[in-house]
């Protein structure tokens, strides 16, 4: 996505509703400092993957905090898509789940703001991981199995009429996930090949069950 595709979008998801709230610090700046503070705090692990910050605070005045409110979970969701979006183009590693937070700093004057930021990885270990739907939804990733299918005992229930009953599973792997066909009629498909076996998932991975394509997002 890059500095311009985060422009694009949250001057379309936010920018809107901004101009009516009169607050003298504009979204896209909060999306350019955040941009900055992964760059300027990226490592290198032990596996040799350049981490970055995965939990940001947002320091506002009272005024500019208050001038937020509206818009506040939007813009915060949106920012940490942002995140995560420009991370996979960098090819960063978040250790923990992201999350971008709005908190009152009584020291700062209107206009004027600081972001603090912490590596933070899950108390177990091992990286995240989510299933993004086509609508936009995020369904995180746990320790157990995450069953795809038709059937309403399923984690992910798809109705699409080439989906079968239990269609495949994702399931932690290591460190991180795989998915699994599960002797669907149709088959799973990874990235537009079919699964002939258990896979493991990067970041991005696309997996089409029936007509329907979840993205996988290790964050």
């Amino acid at each position: 996505m890059g500095m311009q595709g985060l422009e694009r979008r949250l001057e379309r998801m936010v920018e809107g509703v901004f101009r009516r709230s009169g607050n003298s610090i504009r979204p896209i700046e909060l999306g350019r400092r955040l941009i900055r503070e992964m760059d300027d705090h990226r490592t290198v692990d032990v596996k040799g993957d350049r981490v970055v910050p995965n939990e940001f605070v947002v320091l506002l005045s009272g005024d500019d905090h208050h001038g937020f409110a509206d818009i506040e979970t939007t813009l915060r969701t949106e920012l940490v898509e942002a995140c995560r979006e420009y991370a996979r183009e960098e090819g960063y590693h978040f250790l923990g789940p992201v999350s971008v937070e709005l908190r009152i700093d009584n020291s700062l004057k209107p206009g004027r703001f600081g972001i603090a930021s912490t590596l933070r990885a899950n108390d177990d270990g091992r990286r995240p991981g989510s299933v993004v739907m086509p609508s936009g939804e995020r369904i995180e990733l746990g320790d157990g199995k995450t069953l795809i299918g038709r059937l309403a005992d399923c984690d992910i229930v798809i109705t699409d009429g080439n989906t079968s009953r239990h269609h495949a599973v994702i399931q932690r792997a290591g460190n991180g996930y795989s998915v699994a066909d599960l002797g669907s009629t149709n088959g799973t498909l990874l990235n537009g090949e079919r699964l002939a076996a258990d896979h493991r998932l990067s970041d991005g991975d696309t997996i089409t069950v029936g007509a329907v394509a979840l993205r996988f997002e290790a964050s």
